[in-house]
């Protein structure tokens, strides 16, 4: 299990979360030697890179000749005390998932042309 991280959100909430930090080599040291670190940023503030990506790559995808209805976008996303939020490598082995959608227009119908009216003719004696 990785270190656990705790980050407080801009409403004073404490968020805990594990962190992917580990492995080997020199790292800072800093308060939250114990079982809890405490972040440096808040909650919001570590995730604002990954809102960042996130908007830019929308703005990529719906601004172009694509012009998909719905742009899905799953970010795979880690936390770490020192660094906030990273975009990390999924299970698939990607960094980034993107899902475009388009629906399907009703064909477009012809309106009926109106019936021209045909006087009847006179009936004569």
């Amino acid at each position: 299990m990785g270190r656990l991280v705790e980050f407080t959100t801009e409403d004073g909430i404490a968020v805990v979360v594990e962190s992917v930090e580990g492995g080997t080599g020199a790292r800072p040291v800093g308060r939250g030697d114990g079982p809890v670190a405490q972040a440096s940023r808040t909650f919001e503030g570590a995730l604002d890179g990954v809102r960042a990506a996130a908007q830019s790559a929308l703005r990529v995808f719906r601004d172009g000749t694509l012009r998909p209805d719905s742009v899905e976008l799953e970010f795979g996303v880690k936390l770490t005390a020192e660094a906030g939020a990273i975009i990390a490598k999924g299970a698939a082995e990607g960094q980034l998932v993107v899902r475009l959608g388009w629906s399907k227009q009703p064909a477009a119908t012809a309106e009926p042309a109106a019936a021209a009216s045909v006087p009847e003719p006179a009936s004569g004696s």
